[in-house]
């Protein structure tokens, strides 16, 4: 006897539909919610957020908290997906992987617009003073050596990279003035760096009581630095008594 085929059944799966893929920079002003899923779980109310999709697989999920750093992100490499309502964005990290995942309550804006990819160009000092230190990293205060100018990471290039007398890691950000954003900048660096034991160094010609007192405070090291001396067009200023 004959059995009847059975009659498909149709599955609703819960990945999202489309994959997403821009060359331009996306910014989507939504009521949303978001949950975080990986090494821990992290769940954001509903709210209305800005939601940034840049092209080189950032993404990113800021509010009006008053400060600049995004509640959630992800940096590159990552697959982003999108239904009617709900956005994923998935990252592989080791055997696990982790998922954002913001569902859609109610769209007030959606807009694309192209990014121009012109690197940044350092002003001039602190430029000049990237290859003179680049050439004599020994003027840091320690004995160090030159590993590459420009270390990349995936959210921007740390001026140089050295080793010291240990072969330990030394990342050096280089400013013509080192302020309380400097260090952060260098902080977020450290925390980027996909090396062991890295330590970091804060150059500049003139650095800020409150600058150096954070930068103390997290383990970063400043060093002032001149221009003119580096250059040999005057000598270090004399003190009465050298450490």
């Amino acid at each position: 006897m004959r059995v009847p085929a059975k009659p498909a059944v149709s599955v609703s799966l819960p990945c999202p539909k489309r994959t997403v893929r821009s060359s331009a920079v996306r910014l989507l002003v939504a009521r949303c919610e978001v949950l975080y899923t990986g090494r821990l779980t992290a769940r954001l109310p509903e709210a209305v957020r800005l939601v940034m999709f840049k092209p080189d697989g950032s993404f990113l999920v800021h509010d009006d908290a008053g400060g600049y750093r995004p509640l959630n992100w992800m940096t590159p490499p990552t697959v982003v997906e999108e239904d009617d309502d709900v956005i994923v964005v998935r990252k592989r990290a080791g055997k696990t992987e982790d998922r954002l995942e913001v569902r859609l309550l109610e769209v007030l804006s959606d807009v694309t617009h192209p990014l121009d990819s012109t690197p940044l160009e350092k002003d001039g000092v602190e430029r000049h003073l990237q290859e003179e230190l680049a050439a004599q990293p020994h003027a840091l205060g320690e004995r160090l050596q030159l590993v590459r100018r420009e270390w990349p990471t995936d959210i921007g290039p740390v001026d140089l990279m050295c080793r010291d007398e240990e072969g330990l890691w030394v990342a050096v950000e280089i400013k013509r003035v080192g302020t309380i954003d400097a260090v952060e900048q260098l902080g977020r660096y450290l925390e980027r760096i996909e090396l062991e034991e890295c330590r970091g160094v804060l150059a500049a010609q003139t650095i800020k009581p409150q600058a150096r007192t954070l930068a103390e405070a997290r383990g970063i090291r400043c060093v002032e630095v001149d221009l003119a001396v580096l250059r040999g067009e005057r000598e270090p200023d004399l003190t009465l008594f050298a450490d």
